[in-house]
């Protein structure tokens, strides 16, 4: 079990993690809540239609982290509009899409990331200075979706486009300073495969 994900009876996952595991993985979570940012403060609403209803911004983030966690719905970079009368109203309909859905999508992604920090926290130590997380299918699916988010978010700080951009990384000297991100994007990446693996059983 150590480094990946294995199916637990009756549903669920397990994988066993050391300590320097467990806190990098709960550090990089944290990091992954304060960029998304805050849930509704003390004056949101608590009527539930109207915040089902409630409109979120409109304009595509600044920072390309994300950016890459919420994009443009109708924008497609392989494909240029035809003309500036196709880019407008591309660009109308996903800030019309993104005033819908984008505090929804920022709540699921912030609930995930608490769902790993909260596990993490969880857990009691085993004798070799790690522990054996267990997770519930429900857990399982939110930490899914927080480590495909750490990895987009790790990927656009390294400039990630492409397997083509991976495998240069691959490469990279010890001493070059991206490596050690780079050596996370490849863990959280192994991790994610095998969880998707152990869910898919």
């Amino acid at each position: 079990m150590p480094g990946h994900f294995e199916p637990l009876p009756g549903g669920g996952a397990a994988v066993a993690l050391d300590d320097v595991e467990i806190s990098i993985i709960r550090s990089l979570a944290v990091q992954l809540l304060e960029l998304i940012g805050p849930g509704p403060g003390e004056n949101a609403s608590e009527d539930p239609l109207a915040e089902l209803f409630a409109e979120g911004p409109s304009e595509p983030p600044s920072d390309p982290v994300l950016k890459r966690l919420f994009p443009d719905a109708y924008s497609d970079p392989e494909k240029e509009p035809a003309s500036t009368r196709e880019a407008e109203e591309r660009q109308a309909h996903s800030a019309e899409f993104r005033r819908y859905t984008e505090n929804d999508l920022r709540a699921g992604k912030r609930e995930n990331a608490l769902a790993v920090v909260r596990t993490l926290d969880a857990l009691s130590p085993a004798g070799d200075g790690g522990a054996v997380l267990k997770l519930t299918p429900a857990e399982s699916r939110q930490w899914l979706g927080a480590l495909n988010d750490l990895r987009l978010a790790i990927g656009a700080r390294l400039e990630i486009a492409d397997e083509d951009d991976t495998d240069i990384l691959y490469g990279l000297p010890d001493e070059d300073p991206r490596k050690p991100m780079v050596m996370a994007y490849l863990w959280l990446g192994g991790l994610q495969e095998t969880l998707v693996t152990t869910l898919l059983a």
